[in-house]
């Protein structure tokens, strides 16, 4: 009598399929990935990893092979679009600094 995995084939299979589109090193990160690809209709999931050589866990944003390139340019593209966010902001602090001390030396 063949004795049976309790766990599904296929399930193993198709995790197997999923490769590892970046690591970060907060789980709130990995998360926030996680809904960017999946709002693009890129499957995607998030597990911890132990890394051998450092002996150190991280946590990995995982995607099916086949979407791998796509995942890459979607996250790139909010990684990019969130440099300038945070770029504008600061011309923006920058700009209020200067407004400020321009202001403050016209009343002496």
């Amino acid at each position: 009598m063949d004795k049976r995995s309790k766990k599904n084939p296929k399930a193993q299979t198709k995790l197997k399929e999923f490769v590892v589109v970046t690591i970060v090193d907060e789980i709130e990160q990995a998360k926030e990935y996680e809904s960017l690809l999946k709002v693009n209709d890129i499957p995607a999931l998030v597990k911890e990893q132990l890394d051998p050589s450092t002996n150190t866990k991280g946590i990995v944003v995982m995607v099916p092979e086949d979407c791998l390139d796509e995942a890459h340019v979607v996250i790139e593209s909010q990684d990019a679009y969130d440099d300038f966010y945070d770029f504008g902001m600061e011309e923006e602090e920058a700009a209020d600094d200067f407004d400020s001390d321009f202001f403050n030396d016209e009343e002496r």
